[in-house]
Parts: structure tokens; C-alpha cells; sequence
């Protein structure tokens, strides 16, 4: 699939500019196998980098300008390197234009440049396709300028240029895009950026997304709200157990003894966190161990703690974790992103992919008259060269 992508990503380059591309770089979206709302709680996560991609083609235009396509729009616009960056009411471009600020406020020097690029990642689908495009574009201007520019910066100038356009991301998505090595995922501590790599070899199981194809607009006020409750409930541990630094200083035990000194609302939120954090330790050790069924069986456990206590879920990815739960080919299923909709995170029995789409697709059509859509994905490398 991505080789048609680099071949016609490629082509157009030659065409828009009369010559190759000096570079090629693919940049691929993400997914979190576990540890959903614990990046700002500071437990872990459990991203991956996936075969979704990001190609760009580019080349040095020996001029104070760059020009950059996006084939996919149809559109391209064109940025002077010597003038002060703006936003512009043309969204996408933003992000790019983010990223030269980044890099120029960082004082990276480079030249003009032409870019074009495409995307076979599902826009609007939880897969942090702008993260890809930010850490692809980095890259590839590293790459051309031979810039000196680690790994670990290319994932916090994406970042910080993703902020600047106004979305105030954690760091999980460009690191992942960036980090991401073939069949691994990276447990990553958002806070110190300290991450190792575990195995994720799903043996019997293909990794499949669910889209709801809806997105509820409570997530920007309620994701506020539980971060205010969070902290709430994260005081009043501390004040019982001036030990307690943080969530992951905190057992389950030490939570539930001092239940009746917390809102039942609080203690749902910090309960979930509390063991959310656990989960992903097991979640490690399950995979290490190649125990998949485990690993299912801790899905299942996040998604009822991400709907029941901390209650971001919705109608319509609870049907579909609900019917996951009661078909013997799927093995583990839960919510996948910030909630309110976008895609539940699927394994299932390698040989069943086809009928459960098909009786997926039909129960969800029938309940909410809504299309859903699937995406097969599997674990892939990061940000690279061709």
C-alpha cells in the first residue's frame, strides 16, 4: 500500500518541479495500545507507530522561498523564509508553517525548498495525522540541510509547532511518530521522556480500529473538568500520605482507605487513574510474556474505566465494546484517544477479520444509522528515509 503512495507521491513531484526529489520521507500516524487520559496524570503510555503514512518528496529550490503541495487537497501555498511566520486562515498550512518557525526560532539555518505530499492515514480518526505531517516535514528538512537535530527534538519542535497553531497536545503523538520501530511499542513517561520497547508480536490476532464515524463536542469542556478533578483527588491522597508524590506512588489499597474523604465523583476519576497506571505495567509484562489473551483482557478492563469512572465514553463506542465483549473473536476492545467517539482498538482472531466487519458494520448501521469504518493496522517503523 505505501509503496503506491511513494510511487505517486513521487510522480506528482516530477511533474509539479521537472526533476526528482533530492528526499523522501515516510511518516506514519499512531495508535495507544493502553493508558488512555494517564499521559497528563503522570502515569505511561503504550503508543506504536503504524503502517498509516505520511509521504513527502522533497528538494532544494536554491531560492529564499519554499513551495509546498498537499496532493491529497489539491492545494498548495507558497512561504518566504525571510518574513516573520503568521497563522493563516488556511488551517493546514499552519502546521507547516509552525514548524519552520520552530526550527528557525531554534536557530536551524536551511535554504528554500519544494515539498509535496500524501497521505493514506484517516483523517479526523484519532491516528494524530498531524503529528505525522509536523515530524515528517522536520525530518525531511533535516535530512535536505543536513541539520543536527536528534529524535527526541524533532518529537518536541512537532510539538511545540502543533501549539502554536493552537492545539495544546501532549507529547505522545510526535514521539511515537518519531520512536516507533517495527513490531514494538514504546512505553514512554510523558513527563521525563525516559521510554523502553516492548515486543508486540499479537501472535494469533490482528490489530483492527472501529471509527464510530462521530465525535461528540463535550470532549474539550469535560477533558478540562477531569483534569481539575484529577488534581482534586491527587491533593487529597497527599494529604493523607505525604509519602505519595504522584498517582503512580499510589496502590489501589492506599486509594480505597480514605474513600469516604473524597467526592464520589473525584474517587471515580483518581480510582481509574490509579489503576490505569497498573494496567499498563501488566499490559508490558503481558506482551513481553507473549500472553495476548491478557493483554485483551486488560482492553476490556481500561474501556469500562474509561466509561464508568472517568465517562468519557459514549453511546455508540459502548455498543461496540459491548458486542466486541460478547463475540468469541475478538478477544479485547476499549475506546482508543480522548473519547466522545472516534475508534475503539480491536484484537481479534486472525481468519474472522471479514465476518466480524461485515456483522460489525450491519449492527452498527442498524442502532445509529451510521456507517463504520475499519482499518486494519499494523505496528510499524517511525519517522524515516526512503
Amino acid at each position: 500500500m505505501n509503496d503506491i503512495l511513494v510511487q505517486n507521491t513521487t510522480a506528482f513531484f516530477e511533474k509539479s518541479f521537472g526533476s526528482a526529489p533530492q528526499k523522501v520521507v515516510l511518516s506514519p500516524g499512531r495508535i495507544n495500545i493502553i493508558g488512555e487520559h494517564i499521559d497528563y496524570n503522570d502515569g505511561y503510555v503504550l503508543p506504536a507507530a503504524i503502517d498509516k503514512v505520511i509521504c513527502f518528496a522533497f528538494a532544494k529550490n536554491d531560492t529564499k522561498k519554499s513551495r509546498i503541495v498537499a496532493i491529497d487537497l489539491n492545494e498548495d501555498f507558497e512561504i518566504d523564509l525571510t518574513q516573520p511566520v503568521t497563522l493563516s486562515d488556511v488551517v493546514w498550512t499552519n502546521y507547516i508553517r509552525g514548524v519552520i518557525k520552530q526550527l528557525q526560532d531554534n536557530g536551524f539555518v536551511f535554504e528554500g525548498f519544494n515539498c509535496v505530499f500524501s497521505s493514506n492515514i484517516p483523517v479526523g480518526s484519532g491516528l494524530s495525522s498531524s503529528a505525522a505531517l509536523e515530524c515528517g516535514m522536520i525530518f525531511g528538512i533535516r535530512e535536505l540541510f543536513d541539520l543536527k537535530i536528534e529524535k527526541v527534538d524533532i518529537s518536541l519542535l512537532g510539538q511545540k509547532a502543533e501549539h502554536w497553531v493552537g492545539i495544546n497536545c501532549g507529547i505522545m503523538d510526535q514521539f511515537s511518530s518519531v520512536h516507533g520501530v517495527e513490531n514494538k511499542v514504546i512505553k514512554l513517561d510523558c513527563n521525563t521522556l525516559d521510554f523502553e520497547y516492548h515486543n508486540a508480536d499479537f501472535k494469533d490476532y490482528s490489530l483492527m480500529l472501529f471509527d464510530s464515524n462521530v465525535k461528540h463536542s463535550l470532549f474539550t469542556s469535560e477533558y478540562n473538568t477531569r483534569r481539575i478533578e484529577c488534581e482534586q483527588g491527587l491533593a487529597i491522597i497527599k494529604e493523607n500520605f505525604p509519602a505519595i508524590k504522584s498517582f503512580r506512588d499510589c496502590t489501589e489499597e492506599q486509594l480505597l482507605s480514605i474513600q469516604d474523604k473524597i467526592s464520589p465523583t473525584v474517587f471515580k476519576r483518581v480510582h481509574y487513574v490509579v489503576k490505569e497506571i497498573n494496567r499498563v505495567i501488566k499490559a508490558c509484562e503481558a506482551l513481553d510474556n507473549g500472553n495476548i489473551e491478557l493483554l485483551g483482557q486488560l482492553l476490556f478492563e481500561t474501556h469500562y474505566g474509561l466509561s464508568q469512572e472517568y465517562e468519557v465514553s459514549c453511546a455508540e463506542l459502548d455498543m461496540l465494546v459491548d458486542n466486541a465483549k460478547a463475540d468469541d473473536a475478538i478477544i479485547g476492545s476499549r475506546l482508543m484517544g480522548g473519547g466522545f467517539g472516534g475508534c475503539t482498538i480491536n484484537l481479534i482472531k486472525k481468519g474472522h477479520e471479514n465476518e466480524v466487519k461485515s456483522k460489525f458494520s450491519n449492527l452498527y448501521l442498524d442502532t445509529f444509522g451510521i456507517e463504520l469504518k475499519f482499518y486494519d493496522v499494523k505496528i510499524s517503523n517511525g519517522t524515516t528515509l526512503l
